[in-house]
């Protein structure tokens, strides 16, 4: 005999949620303890111990952080006393970072010390417990006692100057900067390390703590992002001991919806990780809806898995999203769920939440219900093979060098319905008319051992237009069947372009004779028209269509509805990537709660019984958002810079040769320049550029010589000759191939001695500067 369900444990009535503790720590005056939270709030006996076990979890997630005393302090705030590190000494202003931060996401605050009695007592690597508060939009510190020294960590890679010393070089391209190495350890040159900053400006040395490993070797530049972000890479034994209970667990197929007898197909990358969609169509047997169709997009359930609070939970939250590196993942999850019980592997029995929609002939989805049901994926096919497989099916010449899918069974059976379904989804997407920007996406091809093959350019093939389409409809749905039950939602917002912006991207637009007026309801259909606009063989076309998506705002993930603007959709959720983003996981389960779709419950009494969405993440939908949205930002950006650091390496063997660029960025100090085949930036400084002064139009994007009108625009395409190239940093550096004379100190034939003269530091003495249009020139 069954035994009875273990009721949910109910919180003491008195129990403050999340968001009020943080609300009262927040305009708490003192710092603030477990003490001082429960007489806030009136908890007694119970109560107390339940309070503990909350703060427990808060600091857990990332929600709290614990300062001395015990006291606690909102993560990505400052405790009210807490210990520094004193990191730069700017003349008389020395500026301090809190020793202990980890407020993941969140920058780590700089603090102005207000210095008492002796001005300059205070260098580089000083700790000081100090008292802070918030001036302004920053923050100061009131030093109440120096304590024993410690430094700024820097991340680097050893190497030696020209005179043999030991140095060490940053791995941030904006810095160009080398420190001298003090003490290194037990590291060589070559070795990524990290390193505290020592002494007092200018004798500011490197002491090495510790090493990381060798960043030249194949699959290893991803460790350089992974550092200087902080992003977690490692699981705690705990996780991964969880990890492995939870993967055997029972998918009760009797409680599911089979759908194993249907050919559902998963299509993805050709180097894709992990599975985690699966689609199918077939036209709809209802008279009453003729030449309309019945689709399923099957998304692994991945909250079957990761039960609300455990550990799994924790450190899914933590991280907020996988990070996909070209040598490597930094997944959300362990591998035990993420690379294989949770991944829809062909031909394995899985778990799985089945969104199923129901199209009219225009392409309206007129129906959808979601249920947790068990699949066997008929195929993993890449994207390149199905479309091969439809080119050759329709008789179309191909469009991609790959081989065909060969199964031709499930070519008719799976591939034919969901070309012939999508075709109806794109055409209510045209209808729709969202945001139209086809930009290149780089590509880096590494071999078995990680060596660079290539760099390329992503094709854009229908197969993931198809994909994407399924995804966005299953999206909508899930946010509109979340609405539909006044359930909590975790939006996936993306607010219109600020004026701001518009009126920044006006001012360039009519550089180019384009009209974007200001007083017209501005909506996709804007941005798409202005497109049009524009040939497709135009120059300008790329860096036209890069400053319209400079102009959008950023999209975030937050329990408040906003809209889509890019995607022109009034609602909108991510639900089909549970795998690898925090935000899905969310919504599947509120869509278990919405819709009673919870499974019995596990034997094993140490895992939750529910899946559904906690009582608490209700109450902290936002400031969740706000931190995954922090997470994936972080992500972009760490993803963003190990690409350029794999092109760096892969140009590094180009370096001497001419190459065909085009101009992304203009500034008054200089241009910057992508190499077009394969990505990659590079700055020319303006000093480089000849003799003559250079006028800067702001407006315009543009250098233009005064003496003879060479002209150096936003969207040019030019040839350069790659001078430099730093896998270290991704760095690159460019010259006009006209020669070495225009180089700093480079040999001039037309001065004495052949030699550039000497000049002070600052703006280059050969530019002018106009901040508008047709504005005034200053010289400067």
């Amino acid at each position: 005999m069954a035994s009875p369900k273990k009721p949910a444990r109910v919180k003491p009535a008195g129990m403050p949620s999340r968001q009020q503790v943080l609300d009262f720590i927040a305009s708490s005056d003192t710092p603030a303890g477990k003490r001082e939270i429960a007489r806030a709030f009136g908890l007694k006996g119970n109560e107390k111990i339940a309070l503990k076990a909350l703060l427990k979890d808060m600091a857990d997630e990332g929600l709290l952080d614990i300062g001395p005393a015990r006291a606690f302090h909102q993560m990505g705030g400052v405790p009210k006393v807490t210990v520094l590190r004193v990191v730069d000494v700017e003349g008389a202003q020395v500026v301090a970072v809190p020793e202990r931060w980890e407020a993941e996401g969140h920058p780590i605050p700089r603090l102005r010390v207000i210095e008492r009695g002796k001005r300059g007592a205070l260098g580089v690597g000083d700790r000081i417990l100090a008292r802070t508060e918030q001036a302004g939009h920053g923050w100061v510190a009131h030093p109440m006692k120096k304590l024993a020294g410690a430094t700024e960590q820097m991340l680097g890679v050893v190497a030696k100057d020209e005179r043999g010393k030991l140095v060490l070089r940053p791995v941030d391209k904006r810095i160009r900067r080398e420190t001298p190495i003090s003490e290194h350890g037990d590291a060589v040159p070559g070795d990524l390390v990290l390193a505290e900053k020592t002494g007092r400006p200018p004798r500011i040395t490197a002491r090495v703590t510790d090493v990381l490993g060798d960043p030249f070797q194949p699959r290893s530049f991803s460790l350089i992002a992974i550092h200087k972000f902080g992003i977690p890479n490692e699981f705690p034994e705990e996780t991964e001991i969880e990890a492995a209970k939870v993967h055997d667990l029972p998918l009760y197929p009797d409680q599911r919806e089979d759908l194993r007898h249907l050919p559902i197909v998963a299509i993805d990358p050709v180097d894709a990780r992990d599975f985690d969609d699966a689609v199918w169509a077939t036209p709809d047997s209802d008279p009453a809806n003729e030449g309309g169709y019945q689709a399923i997009i099957a998304i692994a359930d991945v909250s079957y898995y990761v039960r609300p609070g455990s550990q799994l939970d924790r450190q899914a939250r933590k991280r907020g999203n996988s990070v996909y590196f070209p040598d490597r993942v930094v997944p959300m999850l362990p591998h035990a769920l993420s690379s294989d019980m949770c991944s829809l592997r062909a031909g394995q029995d899985r778990a799985a939440m089945a969104c199923h929609i129901t199209l009219d002939k225009g392409g309206k989805v007129t129906g959808w219900r979601f249920s947790r049901a068990i699949i066997r994926v008929a195929a993993n096919i890449p994207y390149e093979q199905a479309q091969a497989a439809m080119d050759a099916a329709e008789g179309k010449p191909p469009s991609t060098p790959a081989t065909p899918f060969a199964d031709t069974g499930l070519v008719e059976t799976a591939l034919k319905p969901l070309w012939a379904c999508w075709r109806l989804l794109a055409k209510a997407r045209d209808a729709r008319d969202p945001l139209d920007l086809d930009l290149p996406e780089r590509r880096v091809v590494l071999d078995e051992t990680g060596r660079i093959v290539s760099i390329a350019i992503r094709e854009r093939l229908d197969a993931h237009r198809l994909i994407e389409d399924y995804m966005i409809a299953a999206n909508v749905a899930a946010a509109k069947a979340l609405e539909a039950k006044k359930a909590p939602v975790m939006y996936r917002v993306h607010e219109p372009p600020s004026r701001e912006k518009l009126t920044a991207l006006k001012d360039y637009l009519d550089t180019f004779d384009i009209t974007l007026s200001l007083g017209q309801v501005i909506t996709t259909k804007t941005f798409n028209r202005i497109i049009a606009q524009i040939p497709a063989d135009a120059a300008a076309r790329p860096q036209i269509m890069e400053q319209i998506l400079r102009s959008q705002m950023q999209a975030y993930y937050g329990p408040q509805n906003m809209g889509h603007f890019g995607l022109a959709l009034g609602s909108y959720a991510h639900f089909t990537s549970p795998i690898r983003r925090y935000a899905d996981l969310l919504v599947h389960r509120s869509l278990v709660g919405a819709y009673g779709l919870e499974q019995p419950a596990p034997k094993d009494k140490a895992l939750a019984p529910e899946t559904r969405l906690s009582a608490e993440d209700i109450a902290d939908l936002a400031p969740i958002g706000e931190r995954i949205s922090q997470y994936e930002r972080r992500a972009m950006e760490a993803e963003r810079e190990t690409v350029d650091r794999y092109v760096a390496a892969f140009l590094a063997t180009h370096v001497g040769e001419i190459m065909a660029c085009r101009i992304t960025g203009v500034q008054s100090f200089g241009f910057f320049a992508t190499v077009e085949e394969f990505g990659g930036d590079g700055l020319i400084p303006v000093s480089t550029l000849g003799h003559e002064r250079f006028h800067y139009d702001q407006t315009e994007q543009v250098l233009e010589g005064e003496q003879t009108g060479d002209r150096y625009a936003l969207g040019d395409r030019i040839d350069l000759r790659l001078v430099e190239s730093d896998p270290v940093s991704g760095a690159l550096r460019f010259e006009i191939p006209a020669g070495a004379s225009h180089m700093p100190g480079g040999f001039n034939p037309r001065r004495p001695g052949g030699q550039r003269p000497i000049r002070r530091q600052g703006r280059p003495a050969n530019l002018r500067h106009s901040g508008s249009k047709r504005g005034p020139v200053k010289r400067r």
